[in-house]
């Protein structure tokens, strides 16, 4: 196994449990370490801190284990049966209304660089480092040990999530069993999961409380559903006694999956409408239409050096949703960006809201679900951020 120095004094965040280890703390490295090796992690004076998996960029270490443990079968099986001892607390993975969940949520869950989503028996593998790509048996036959019957497929879906210049040529493909035409079940609700071809996993399972929290607002209004994916805001407002519910997606395969859910849930119902069309675009024409609105837009900073540009988006994006809205309308406002704080998303809703002069009232402030787990010691987990804001 590698061995990996960081410089003096740039130990603290390990001694901190801070998963991540920054390039420019590394002293020295065996000069055979290549990306995705294990490797363990010592100090100046030669005292052991961690053991991780080592890659190429700012992050140069994503650490597993901060005990000098040998990383084998057993490690894995037991991080796994971890994330499901977890899911089974909370209460997602033991419900006959919900099917669907979160079992690995990466830094949250010990497992830095690996999602997986449970799909009613299928899970959905996401490799986001080299190293985790490296185990993938592993990981497998740590599903199979730990679910066993729970588990009918695993399908990795890693070929858009992997470092581009890794050399690995991942490709999505089942890894073990085959599923077909999956239905989920998020509180009582029905929905197409299409993980071959969908966004992320197939499903977004991050928004399952808030959309529950919607159902209560909804009864008696006029629903528009922004960015609606696969329509999962909207079919929970339907079921909360909308007026109407609109469903927008610049993505005409989004809209075509929303109406294929209404109907799963809805048949011929004729409260929902659905367009594929830009959001300021549809923005522009719907003043005074509406006394809900759902701003849910996909991530518009991924990275530190774009955030500023983020931050316009948001403020540019919520100060038209507060032009629209009707009085006395309930807005639900999300930023998935993970590097947009809770306390800058809040600023940024601030500041547009100041910007049109109309007074609004904080109801609710949202985030990820426990599926989702924030490890205390990586704030940078807490990537979900929402506000439901009363509209004067």
């Amino acid at each position: 196994m590698g061995k990996i120095v960081l410089k003096a004094g740039k130990d603290k965040s390990v001694f901190r449990y801070h998963p991540w280890i920054f390039s420019g703390a590394v002293q020295s490295k065996d000069s055979d370490i290549v990306e995705g090796d294990i490797v363990k992690v010592y100090g100046v004076d030669g005292k052991y801190l961690a053991t991780g998996h080592y890659q190429i960029g700012s992050i140069a270490i994503r650490i597993l284990t901060f005990k000098d443990i040998e990383i084998n079968q057993e490690f894995w099986n037991e991080r796994i049966q971890q994330a499901w001892n977890l899911r089974m607390a909370v209460g997602v993975a033991n419900r006959p209304d919900n099917n669907v969940f979160r079992l690995v949520h990466g830094e949250g869950d010990n497992l830095p660089g690996l999602v997986i989503d449970y799909y009613g028996g299928v899970a959905v593998v996401q490799f986001h480092s080299v190293g985790m790509y490296m185990v993938r048996e592993n990981i497998k036959e740590a599903l199979l040990t730990v679910l066993g019957e729970h588990l009918t497929a695993i399908y990795d879906k890693s070929e858009g999530t992997l470092p581009y210049k890794a050399a690995i040529n991942p490709e999505n493909g089942y890894m073990w069993g085959k599923a077909e035409n999956f239905v989920a079940l998020e509180n009582g609700l029905k929905f197409n999961v299409d993980w071959l071809e969908g966004q992320k996993t197939g499903f977004f399972v991050d928004q399952r409380e808030n959309r529950a929290l919607l159902e209560h607002y909804a009864k008696g209004r006029d629903v528009l559903n922004m960015f609606c994916y696969t329509g999962g805001f909207s079919f929970y407002a339907m079921r909360g006694g909308a007026k109407s519910v609109t469903s927008v997606d610049v993505s005409a395969r989004a809209i075509e999956l929303a109406n294929k859910n209404v109907e799963l849930n809805f048949p011929g119902d004729s409260r929902h409408s659905a367009y594929a069309e830009e959001a300021f675009e549809f923005l522009n024409k719907s003043k005074g239409k509406y006394d809900l609105i759902i701003l849910d837009p996909p991530a518009f900073a991924k990275h530190q050096n774009v955030l500023n540009n983020a931050i316009q988006g948001y403020k540019k994006l919520n100060k038209k949703g507060f032009e629209v809205i009707k009085p006395g309308g309930i807005l639900f406002t999300f930023s998935c960006s993970q590097v947009m704080t809770r306390d800058l998303f809040r600023q940024t809703v601030f500041t547009a809201a100041a910007n049109t002069g109309r007074k609004i009232k904080i109801l609710h402030q949202l985030t990820q679900p426990a599926d989702h787990p924030v490890s205390i010691y990586h704030p940078e987990g807490e990537y979900l951020k929402g506000l439901v804001l009363y509209v004067e």
